[in-house]
């Protein structure tokens, strides 16, 4: 039977998942020699619990990653938060400061994780884009029309970092996210004044 991931059990058994996997990650510095045995036994639990709530590993590192970012954008912008330039900006720096740390701690073992962990990051700044465009007054766009944009304009700002991420950063964090949030700000903008005349 799934579990009610609003119960407070349920919260405070994943938060204990969770530090055990950040407390193994800081020891072991890679992804992929933690087993869940080892998250189950430094949560102090048993694997039993552990499936409860997660299908395999995979499934939890993807809950932990979207659950890592999520608390960094919370940082950064509050639940709240609406489009404005201020905003778009504090988001992609936010988005390419994210990417910088998190290769940090892949190694080569965990190029297998890699894909799903970027997944999981996209679908997250999709989530917070199509937010904000919901709060906008866009009425003249359909909620398709609401998704797709928000699927381009995710994905042209996680791209954009992500391929900055994995080259040799011959351009700084600064100069490159400048020219994203240029080019995401001025197709946002269009985007409004269109929904607006």
């Amino acid at each position: 039977m799934p579990v009610n991931p609003d119960d407070p059990r349920v919260k405070r058994t994943r938060q204990l998942f969770m530090q055990a996997f950040n407390d193994l990650l800081d020891e072991k510095r890679n992804l992929y020699s933690i087993s869940v045995q080892d998250i189950a036994a430094r949560a102090s639990v048993n694997r039993a619990t552990f499936y409860a709530h997660f299908e395999d590993k995979f499934n939890f590192l993807e809950y932990w990653m979207t659950e890592k970012f999520q608390i960094i954008i919370r940082k950064r912008l509050p639940d709240d938060s609406a489009f404005s330039n201020d905003n778009l900006r504090t988001l992609v720096q936010t988005i390419f400061q994210f990417l910088v740390r998190f290769r940090q701690y892949l190694t080569p073992g965990d190029k297998q994780f890699e894909p799903m962990l970027e997944k999981a990051m996209q679908r997250e700044l999709y989530r917070l884009l199509l937010h904000w465009f919901k709060l906008a007054p866009l009425q003249s766009l359909s909620q398709d029309k609401l998704e797709a944009r928000a699927l381009v304009v995710s994905w042209g700002i996680f791209g954009s970092a992500l391929q900055w991420s994995r080259d040799a950063q011959v351009r700084s964090l600064e100069s490159m996210a400048e020219d994203v949030i240029e080019v995401a700000a001025f197709n946002l903008n269009t985007l409004w004044e269109q929904s607006n005349s």
